[in-house]
């Protein structure tokens, strides 16, 4: 005969598991090093804009929201550098982030941040890691 096993509030349980939902976005050879490289990925029925920075072998992603207004960042297609491929550069006011911090050193919202986004890179593709809350 089994023991009593205890009874468990499904619900309960299952709000203690990581909510990660994994993204593939391209591979590792789509995007230039240095450049950088827009995706549009759904969570819960909504559409965000994030893009992926490719600089020096590394990859860092960020949504493409300016901390500053809330625009999109890239100027053109694609296109998130300043013109020496050193920053992050917002197409509206100018503003540069560090490509590895996501961090504001110029313009308006010095300080401030850019939402980071959790990369896996396996096999040869990049995979964002997004928290649907």
């Amino acid at each position: 005969m089994f023991s009593a096993v205890p009874e468990y509030d499904i619900i309960e349980f299952l709000a203690t598991l990581p909510h990660v939902v994994t993204h593939i976005l391209c591979k590792t050879t789509d995007i230039e090093d240095p450049g950088s490289k827009s995706f549009e990925v759904k969570i819960k029925r909504k559409t965000e804009a994030i893009f992926v920075v490719h600089k020096d072998g590394d990859f860092f992603a960020y949504y493409n929201k300016c901390p500053h207004t809330g625009a999109g960042l890239e100027w053109q297609e694609d296109q998130f550098l300043d013109m020496d491929n050193m920053f992050i550069q917002c197409s509206t006011h100018d503003a540069l982030f560090e490509i590895d911090t996501g961090v504001c050193i110029a313009g308006p919202c010095v300080g401030d941040q850019l939402q980071a986004v959790e990369l896996v890179i396996e096999d040869g593709y990049i995979s964002a890691q997004l928290d649907p809350a």
